[in-house]
């Protein structure tokens, strides 16, 4: 039995998903209002559009001049579809806006995705409940 612990530890501690070098959190990164750019997605999506590249375009430009900054890309969705769905709907969001912002040559270790679901108030229209917002973080 702890042979088969040591051996999925060891198999957790190898995947990329498991590595995330740079320690920081994004705990109160939405109470920030400078260097926030929004990623629009329709309804029930988490596929990037022309208007969520361009988003990511210009968030990728300003992390890779400022190198010394972390991102954290907050997944948000609506309460409509019940709050376990939406939280996968808001976690597949930030995953893909991650992996974009990858693609445009962003480290890794410097993205933090999360899935953000506000609590439940009975209107489905909360504002950025259809977004990602990226969040470039104070330099230390």
């Amino acid at each position: 039995m702890r042979a088969l612990l040591a051996l999925g530890a060891l198999v957790l501690a190898a995947s990329p998903a498991a590595a995330q070098l740079r320690p920081f959190s994004c705990v109160g990164a939405e109470r920030l209002e400078d260097d926030v750019i929004a990623v629009p997605f329709a309804r029930n999506s988490a596929t990037l559009g022309p208007a969520g590249r361009a988003a990511i375009a210009t968030a990728a430009a300003q992390a890779l001049a400022e190198r010394e900054r972390n991102i954290c890309v907050l997944g948000h969705a609506e309460r409509a579809a019940g709050a376990e769905t939406s939280t996968q709907l808001a976690a597949r969001r930030a995953r893909a806006v991650a992996l974009a912002l990858s693609q445009q040559g962003v480290e890794r270790d410097r993205v933090r995705g999360e899935a953000r679901v506000g609590a439940f108030s009975g209107s489905q229209s909360e504002p950025g409940a259809r977004a990602v917002t990226i969040v470039l973080m104070p330099a230390r």
